[in-house]
Protein backbone atom coordinates (compact mmCIF):
# COMPACT_ATOMS: atom_id res chain seq x y z
CA UNK A 1 0.00 0.00 0.00
CA UNK A 2 1.44 3.38 -0.94
CA UNK A 3 0.83 6.55 1.00
CA UNK A 4 0.85 10.10 -0.35
CA UNK A 5 1.71 12.79 2.21
CA UNK A 6 0.62 16.40 2.20
CA UNK A 7 1.83 18.55 5.06
CA UNK A 8 0.96 22.15 5.79
CA UNK A 9 1.07 24.54 8.70
CA UNK A 10 -1.69 26.94 9.61
CA UNK A 11 -0.36 29.47 12.10
CA UNK A 12 -2.79 31.57 14.04
CA UNK A 13 -1.77 34.48 16.18
CA UNK A 14 1.77 33.75 17.38
CA UNK A 15 3.78 36.16 19.50
CA UNK A 16 6.86 35.98 21.69
CA UNK A 17 7.73 32.70 19.99
CA UNK A 18 11.34 32.86 21.05
CA UNK A 19 10.53 32.97 24.73
CA UNK A 20 10.47 29.71 26.63
CA UNK A 21 7.22 29.14 28.48
CA UNK A 22 5.76 26.34 30.51
CA UNK A 23 3.23 24.15 28.74
CA UNK A 24 -0.32 24.59 29.96
CA UNK A 25 -2.41 21.59 30.96
CA UNK A 26 -4.85 20.23 28.39
CA UNK A 27 -8.27 18.89 29.33
CA UNK A 28 -11.03 17.30 27.24
CA UNK A 29 -14.71 17.34 28.14
CA UNK A 30 -16.74 14.92 26.06
CA UNK A 31 -20.42 15.82 25.70
CA UNK A 32 -21.81 12.92 23.67
CA UNK A 33 -25.42 14.11 23.85
CA UNK A 34 -24.36 17.49 22.45
CA UNK A 35 -22.04 15.83 19.93
CA UNK A 36 -18.90 17.71 20.83
CA UNK A 37 -15.60 17.43 22.67
CA UNK A 38 -14.51 20.65 24.32
CA UNK A 39 -10.80 21.41 24.59
CA UNK A 40 -9.46 23.41 27.52
CA UNK A 41 -5.90 24.75 27.70
CA UNK A 42 -4.71 26.19 30.99
CA UNK A 43 -8.24 25.88 32.34
CA UNK A 44 -9.79 28.04 29.59
CA UNK A 45 -11.89 26.95 26.62
CA UNK A 46 -9.71 26.86 23.51
CA UNK A 47 -11.96 25.14 20.98
CA UNK A 48 -14.32 22.21 20.50
CA UNK A 49 -14.44 19.33 18.07
CA UNK A 50 -18.07 19.34 16.93
CA UNK A 51 -19.96 16.71 14.94
CA UNK A 52 -23.67 17.66 14.90
CA UNK A 53 -26.05 15.70 12.67
CA UNK A 54 -27.09 18.85 10.79
CA UNK A 55 -23.57 19.55 9.50
CA UNK A 56 -22.02 17.82 6.49
CA UNK A 57 -18.56 17.68 8.07
CA UNK A 58 -16.86 18.01 11.44
CA UNK A 59 -14.98 21.11 12.51
CA UNK A 60 -13.18 22.86 15.33
CA UNK A 61 -15.59 25.55 16.49
CA UNK A 62 -15.38 28.04 18.07
CA UNK A 63 -11.66 28.86 18.36
CA UNK A 64 -10.41 31.39 20.91
CA UNK A 65 -7.11 33.16 21.45
CA UNK A 66 -5.26 32.75 24.75
CA UNK A 67 -6.96 35.95 25.95
CA UNK A 68 -10.36 34.45 25.19
CA UNK A 69 -11.23 36.41 22.05
CA UNK A 70 -13.19 34.41 19.48
CA UNK A 71 -11.40 34.34 16.14
CA UNK A 72 -14.02 32.32 14.22
CA UNK A 73 -17.22 33.63 12.65
CA UNK A 74 -20.41 32.83 14.55
CA UNK A 75 -22.77 32.25 11.59
CA UNK A 76 -24.51 29.90 10.96
CA UNK A 77 -24.31 28.20 14.37
CA UNK A 78 -24.26 31.27 16.62
CA UNK A 79 -24.72 34.44 14.51
CA UNK A 80 -23.37 37.74 15.81
CA UNK A 81 -24.44 41.29 14.81
CA UNK A 82 -23.10 42.62 11.48
CA UNK A 83 -21.71 39.27 10.37
CA UNK A 84 -21.96 38.15 6.81
CA UNK A 85 -24.47 35.34 6.25
CA UNK A 86 -22.86 33.97 3.10
CA UNK A 87 -21.42 30.50 2.54
CA UNK A 88 -23.14 28.51 5.32
CA UNK A 89 -20.65 25.67 4.75
CA UNK A 90 -17.89 27.83 6.27
CA UNK A 91 -17.85 26.76 9.93
CA UNK A 92 -14.78 27.05 12.17
CA UNK A 93 -11.73 25.13 10.97
CA UNK A 94 -12.25 22.15 8.67
CA UNK A 95 -10.67 19.99 5.97
CA UNK A 96 -12.33 18.71 2.82
CA UNK A 97 -12.24 19.19 -0.95
CA UNK A 98 -14.39 20.27 -3.87
CA UNK A 99 -13.84 17.39 -6.32
CA UNK A 100 -13.51 13.81 -5.08
CA UNK A 101 -14.77 11.42 -7.77
CA UNK A 102 -16.74 14.39 -9.06
CA UNK A 103 -18.45 15.01 -5.72
CA UNK A 104 -18.26 18.39 -3.99
CA UNK A 105 -17.51 17.92 -0.30
CA UNK A 106 -16.56 21.56 0.27
CA UNK A 107 -19.83 23.36 -0.52
CA UNK A 108 -22.28 20.90 1.02
CA UNK A 109 -24.55 22.33 3.74
CA UNK A 110 -28.17 22.63 4.84
CA UNK A 111 -28.61 25.23 2.08
CA UNK A 112 -28.32 22.67 -0.72
CA UNK A 113 -31.66 21.64 -2.18
CA UNK A 114 -32.53 17.93 -1.75
CA UNK A 115 -32.70 17.49 -5.52
CA UNK A 116 -29.08 18.64 -5.79
CA UNK A 117 -27.68 16.51 -2.97
CA UNK A 118 -26.44 13.70 -5.27
CA UNK A 119 -23.77 16.15 -6.52
CA UNK A 120 -22.31 16.53 -3.03
CA UNK A 121 -20.38 14.43 -0.54
CA UNK A 122 -20.59 14.33 3.24
CA UNK A 123 -17.97 13.61 5.90
CA UNK A 124 -19.78 11.51 8.49
CA UNK A 125 -18.48 11.21 12.04
CA UNK A 126 -18.07 7.66 13.33
CA UNK A 127 -16.36 7.80 16.71
CA UNK A 128 -13.79 9.29 19.05
CA UNK A 129 -10.99 6.73 18.92
CA UNK A 130 -8.86 8.04 21.78
CA UNK A 131 -8.37 10.95 24.19
CA UNK A 132 -5.03 11.53 25.90
CA UNK A 133 -4.96 14.85 27.78
CA UNK A 134 -1.41 14.20 29.02
CA UNK A 135 -0.24 14.42 25.40
CA UNK A 136 -3.03 16.76 24.32
CA UNK A 137 -4.18 14.28 21.67
CA UNK A 138 -7.67 13.58 20.38
CA UNK A 139 -8.12 10.90 17.70
CA UNK A 140 -11.31 10.72 15.66
CA UNK A 141 -12.70 8.53 12.90
CA UNK A 142 -15.03 9.47 10.04
CA UNK A 143 -16.04 8.48 6.52
CA UNK A 144 -16.37 10.43 3.29
CA UNK A 145 -19.61 9.23 1.70
CA UNK A 146 -21.90 9.97 -1.25
CA UNK A 147 -25.61 10.73 -1.00
CA UNK A 148 -26.36 6.99 -0.67
CA UNK A 149 -23.85 6.58 2.19
CA UNK A 150 -21.43 4.67 -0.04
CA UNK A 151 -17.98 5.17 1.48
CA UNK A 152 -15.22 6.65 -0.68
CA UNK A 153 -12.64 7.32 2.04
CA UNK A 154 -12.03 6.33 5.65
CA UNK A 155 -10.55 9.20 7.65
CA UNK A 156 -8.56 8.98 10.87
CA UNK A 157 -7.55 12.34 12.28
CA UNK A 158 -5.25 13.07 15.19
CA UNK A 159 -5.43 16.48 16.83
CA UNK A 160 -2.66 17.65 19.17
CA UNK A 161 -3.53 20.69 21.30
CA UNK A 162 -0.90 22.70 23.18
CA UNK A 163 -0.52 26.03 24.92
CA UNK A 164 2.41 28.02 26.30
CA UNK A 165 1.88 31.53 27.64
CA UNK A 166 -0.15 33.45 25.05
CA UNK A 167 0.52 30.79 22.42
CA UNK A 168 -2.00 28.13 21.41
CA UNK A 169 -1.39 25.40 18.85
CA UNK A 170 -3.44 22.79 17.03
CA UNK A 171 -1.77 20.09 14.98
CA UNK A 172 -4.07 18.13 12.71
CA UNK A 173 -2.98 14.96 10.92
CA UNK A 174 -5.62 13.37 8.69
CA UNK A 175 -5.08 10.05 6.95
CA UNK A 176 -7.57 9.31 4.17
CA UNK A 177 -7.72 5.70 2.96
CA UNK A 178 -9.60 4.81 -0.21
CA UNK A 179 -12.26 2.10 -0.06
CA UNK A 180 -12.54 2.22 -3.86
CA UNK A 181 -10.68 4.01 -6.64
CA UNK A 182 -10.72 7.70 -5.71
CA UNK A 183 -9.60 10.68 -7.78
CA UNK A 184 -8.87 14.17 -6.43
CA UNK A 185 -9.16 16.55 -9.39
CA UNK A 186 -7.83 20.13 -9.27
CA UNK A 187 -10.39 22.46 -7.72
CA UNK A 188 -10.15 25.79 -5.91
CA UNK A 189 -12.48 24.62 -3.11
CA UNK A 190 -10.02 23.26 -0.57
CA UNK A 191 -8.16 22.18 1.33
CA UNK A 192 -7.82 23.36 4.90
CA UNK A 193 -10.32 26.13 5.57
CA UNK A 194 -10.98 28.65 8.31
CA UNK A 195 -13.83 31.16 8.47
CA UNK A 196 -12.82 34.11 10.58
CA UNK A 197 -14.44 36.70 12.78
CA UNK A 198 -15.51 39.99 11.20
CA UNK A 199 -12.42 41.82 12.53
CA UNK A 200 -10.23 39.79 10.15
CA UNK A 201 -12.15 40.72 7.02
CA UNK A 202 -11.19 43.53 4.69
CA UNK A 203 -13.52 46.55 5.09
CA UNK A 204 -16.51 46.42 2.72
CA UNK A 205 -16.82 49.50 0.51
CA UNK A 206 -19.70 48.48 -1.76
CA UNK A 207 -22.19 45.68 -2.36
CA UNK A 208 -20.45 42.60 -3.68
CA UNK A 209 -21.20 39.15 -5.04
CA UNK A 210 -19.34 35.91 -4.43
CA UNK A 211 -19.58 33.01 -6.84
CA UNK A 212 -19.05 29.48 -5.57
CA UNK A 213 -17.96 26.42 -7.52
CA UNK A 214 -21.53 25.66 -8.63
CA UNK A 215 -22.29 29.13 -9.95
CA UNK A 216 -24.44 30.11 -7.00
CA UNK A 217 -24.20 33.85 -6.34
CA UNK A 218 -24.26 35.21 -2.81
CA UNK A 219 -25.00 38.93 -2.64
CA UNK A 220 -23.43 40.83 0.27
CA UNK A 221 -24.65 44.40 0.94
CA UNK A 222 -22.63 47.27 2.36
CA UNK A 223 -21.88 46.35 5.96
CA UNK A 224 -20.93 48.00 9.22
CA UNK A 225 -17.13 48.26 8.99
CA UNK A 226 -16.53 49.18 12.62
CA UNK A 227 -13.55 47.13 13.86
CA UNK A 228 -12.99 45.54 10.45
CA UNK A 229 -9.29 45.80 9.56
CA UNK A 230 -7.82 42.52 8.31
CA UNK A 231 -4.78 42.68 5.98
CA UNK A 232 -3.23 39.70 4.18
CA UNK A 233 0.43 39.37 3.22
CA UNK A 234 2.57 36.52 1.93
CA UNK A 235 6.24 35.51 1.88
CA UNK A 236 6.79 37.25 -1.46
CA UNK A 237 5.61 40.62 -0.16
CA UNK A 238 2.24 40.59 -1.92
CA UNK A 239 -0.52 42.11 0.20
CA UNK A 240 -4.29 42.45 0.40
CA UNK A 241 -6.61 40.45 -1.80
CA UNK A 242 -3.84 39.96 -4.34
CA UNK A 243 -2.53 37.01 -2.30
CA UNK A 244 -5.43 34.93 -3.66
CA UNK A 245 -4.34 32.27 -6.17
CA UNK A 246 -0.64 33.00 -5.54
CA UNK A 247 1.72 30.19 -4.52
CA UNK A 248 3.72 30.98 -1.40
CA UNK A 249 5.33 29.13 1.52
CA UNK A 250 3.06 31.13 3.84
CA UNK A 251 0.24 33.66 3.95
CA UNK A 252 -0.47 35.84 6.99
CA UNK A 253 -3.60 37.70 8.07
CA UNK A 254 -3.21 40.45 10.69
CA UNK A 255 -5.95 42.36 12.51
CA UNK A 256 -6.65 44.34 15.65
CA UNK A 257 -9.56 42.83 17.54
CA UNK A 258 -10.79 44.82 20.52
CA UNK A 259 -7.36 46.34 21.11
CA UNK A 260 -5.33 43.14 20.66
CA UNK A 261 -3.17 42.43 17.62
CA UNK A 262 -3.79 38.93 16.28
CA UNK A 263 -2.17 37.35 13.25
CA UNK A 264 -3.31 34.32 11.28
CA UNK A 265 -0.71 32.56 9.13
CA UNK A 266 -0.99 29.47 6.95
CA UNK A 267 2.40 27.87 6.26
CA UNK A 268 2.85 25.13 3.69
CA UNK A 269 5.36 22.32 4.14
CA UNK A 270 8.21 21.74 1.68
CA UNK A 271 7.40 17.99 1.52
CA UNK A 272 3.92 18.61 0.15
CA UNK A 273 2.99 17.77 -3.42
CA UNK A 274 2.76 20.98 -5.44
CA UNK A 275 4.70 22.98 -2.83
CA UNK A 276 4.21 25.82 -2.32
CA UNK A 277 0.43 25.68 -2.12
CA UNK A 278 -2.02 28.04 -3.76
CA UNK A 279 -3.71 30.54 -1.47
CA UNK A 280 -7.51 30.49 -1.25
CA UNK A 281 -7.63 33.58 0.97
CA UNK A 282 -10.57 35.92 0.52
CA UNK A 283 -11.25 39.37 1.95
CA UNK A 284 -14.70 38.38 3.21
CA UNK A 285 -13.30 36.09 5.92
CA UNK A 286 -12.44 32.79 4.24
CA UNK A 287 -8.79 31.83 4.84
CA UNK A 288 -7.73 28.59 3.18
CA UNK A 289 -4.71 26.97 1.54
CA UNK A 290 -4.86 24.37 -1.19
CA UNK A 291 -2.19 21.99 -2.51
CA UNK A 292 -4.63 20.54 -5.05
CA UNK A 293 -5.81 23.73 -6.76
CA UNK A 294 -3.67 23.77 -9.88
CA UNK A 295 -5.28 25.34 -12.93
CA UNK A 296 -8.35 26.33 -10.89
CA UNK A 297 -6.07 29.12 -9.61
CA UNK A 298 -3.57 29.51 -12.45
CA UNK A 299 -4.34 28.45 -16.02
CA UNK A 300 -0.60 28.06 -16.62
CA UNK A 301 -0.08 25.62 -13.74
CA UNK A 302 0.66 21.95 -14.34
CA UNK A 303 -2.44 19.72 -14.12
CA UNK A 304 -3.16 18.35 -10.64
CA UNK A 305 -4.71 14.92 -10.19
CA UNK A 306 -4.16 12.41 -7.39
CA UNK A 307 -5.53 8.89 -7.81
CA UNK A 308 -5.83 6.45 -4.92
CA UNK A 309 -6.61 2.82 -5.59
CA UNK A 310 -8.50 0.79 -3.00
CA UNK A 311 -6.42 0.56 0.20
CA UNK A 312 -4.09 3.44 -0.69
CA UNK A 313 -3.85 6.49 1.55
CA UNK A 314 -3.11 10.19 1.49
CA UNK A 315 -2.10 12.18 4.58
CA UNK A 316 -2.74 15.86 5.26
CA UNK A 317 -1.00 17.52 8.19
CA UNK A 318 -1.58 21.06 9.42
CA UNK A 319 -0.48 23.02 12.45
CA UNK A 320 -2.36 25.96 13.90
CA UNK A 321 -0.58 28.42 16.18
CA UNK A 322 -2.50 31.12 18.02
CA UNK A 323 -0.84 34.12 19.66
CA UNK A 324 -0.35 37.84 19.06
CA UNK A 325 1.61 40.01 16.60
CA UNK A 326 3.90 38.08 14.29
CA UNK A 327 6.84 39.33 12.22
CA UNK A 328 8.00 37.96 8.88
CA UNK A 329 11.20 36.69 10.49
CA UNK A 330 9.21 34.77 13.11
CA UNK A 331 7.00 33.26 10.42
CA UNK A 332 10.04 32.30 8.33
CA UNK A 333 11.58 30.60 11.36
CA UNK A 334 8.39 28.67 12.08
CA UNK A 335 8.16 27.66 8.43
CA UNK A 336 11.75 26.47 8.36
CA UNK A 337 11.36 24.48 11.60
CA UNK A 338 8.24 22.62 10.52
CA UNK A 339 9.53 19.35 9.11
Amino acid sequence: MKTFCITAVVLLFAANIGQAAKKETVEFKNFKSEKKVEVFVGGNLFTAFIYPDNMEKQSLYPIASASGKLITRGYPLDPRPFERTDHPHHVGLWLNFGDVNGLDFWNNSFAIKPADKPKYGTVKFRKVVNENPAKGTLVTSSEWVDVNDKVLLNEETTFVFEGTGNLRTIERTSKLTATQKVTFTENKEGLIGLRLDRAFEEPATKPDKFLDANGIVTEVPIMNNEGVNGVYRNAEGISGGDVWSKRSPWVALRANKEGEILTVVIIDNAKNPNYPAWSHARGYGLFATNNLGGRAFDKNAAPVKIILNEGESIVFKHKIVIGGDLSNSEINKLSKNFK
